[in-house]
């Protein structure tokens, strides 16, 4: 709590390590690291562009999707890349790194640093392994994550929320981790682990949207950093990835979940965007309006769109550049319940350790305005008793 406002902070992160996930993985995966042991690689910087010292953890990288993260950079007004320059990491945004053991993972520093923020709740958003050739490892790698989840956030259950990765490629896998952990105190929601040009709308995915439905859970978009809509057309320039990928990710993630009439078949789902933006969304709700009359190609007997995303199903977390004018503006054409805070800790946009005092700052929003968008807002969305 801080200055009497309790805080959800819904967009969190963590990343357990190789080491981390090893005694949360079954047998037969444990079996199989001398397989797998091609795909370890180190990890010698923090999500906030920490310099690590040795002796470092280890990450599976089974592949890339590509995105403005890889590849050789060119700065704009520039013809190529330029020669021998090294990539740097995004620059931290806050005053103060966060602990390298923050997202993998020292529990006690975790809850130390939330407290020091002054947040209440956070919904850790996972990264998890995925990305092999063989499914049953991507499902493997999935089920130790929730396990490690449930051991974890059981241990402060009133103050670590998360989400259950459910993977496209196996559905079955994910239907029966939605089933095993929908009822779990700490899933709040369900994450789609999408493979690239996969469509969020694809009929195969309905019996984990049923899954999901029926435990009342929240699906969540949040954009990364690789296989983005539009990645092949970045002109190699890591500015414009950055600036146009997150909010163009969530755009189509919410036009094909609505335009689809998802959230009519499935009516105990909430549907909220994370690390996106969110100045936008007026715009892309009238303008999804239109083209629903104008081109079509959408599910019979839609509503308006603005009913969906004004209607108390649809959330999302702000980002802190975008600042008060936005939040008033996005919220007089939307409604006061839409928009919820979000830090981006630990990662380096966040403002860690201001991210909460930058939005007491905002005087342009009262006590109640601050107040839905710390707790009542966040709560709603992740259904928090």
């Amino acid at each position: 709590m801080r200055n009497g406002f309790k805080v959800f902070d819904a967009d969190t992160h963590l990343q357990p390590s190789v080491e981390t996930l090893t005694p949360y993985m079954d047998a037969a995966t444990q079996a199989r690291q001398p397989d797998l042991a091609r795909f370890l690689r180190e990890v010698k910087i923090g999500r906030a562009g920490q310099v690590l010292d040795p002796p470092f953890n280890h990450w599976y990288r089974f592949g890339s999707a590509g995105g403005w993260g890889g590849g050789k950079p060119r700065h704009l007004g520039e013809a190529g890349p330029r020669e021998r320059e090294e990539r740097h990491f995004q620059n931290f945004m806050g005053s103060k790194y966060p602990s390298r053991y923050s997202e993998d993972w020292d529990i006690e520093t975790r809850i130390g640093e939330m407290n020091e923020e002054g947040v209440d709740i956070e919904l850790l958003v996972p990264g998890s392994f995925t990305g092999h050739d063989d499914p049953s490892v991507d499902a493997a790698m999935i089920g130790a994550l929730h396990r490690f989840l449930d051991d974890v956030c059981s241990r402060y259950p009133d103050r670590l929320t998360s989400l259950i990765t459910a993977s496209a490629r196996d559905v079955e896998s994910a239907v029966t981790e939605i089933k095993t952990w929908g009822g779990s105190r700490w899933a709040r929601g369900i994450i789609m682990d999408l493979p690239l040009d996969y469509p969020v709308d694809h009929p195969d995915l309905q019996p984990v949207w049923a899954a999901a439905d029926d435990a009342g859970l929240t699906v969540v978009h949040h954009s990364f950093a690789s296989g983005y809509p539009g990645y092949r057309d970045l002109w190699d320039n890591p500015f414009i990835g950055r600036t146009a990928s997150h909010p163009w990710a969530a755009m189509r993630m919410i036009s094909a979940f609505i335009g689809a009439g998802l959230l009519d078949k499935y009516p105990n789902l909430n549907l909220a965007i994370l690390e996106s933006g969110f100045g936008w969304l007026p715009f892309w709700m009238k303008r999804m309006e239109d083209q629903v009359h104008y081109m079509g190609y959408v599910a019979d007997g839609l509503r308006t769109i603005e009913e969906y995303m004004t209607g108390g199903r649809f959330f999302a977390a702000v980002v802190l550049h975008e600042g008060p004018d936005m939040v008033k503006m996005v919220s007089e054409l939307m409604g006061d319940h839409v928009l919820m805070f979000g830090s981006d800790f630990p990662h380096a946009e966040s403002r860690f350790p201001d991210s909460v005092d930058v939005v007491l700052g905002w005087d342009q929003l009262n006590d109640d305005d601050k107040r839905r968008l710390f707790w009542d807002n966040p709560a709603t969305c992740f259904h928090w008793e």
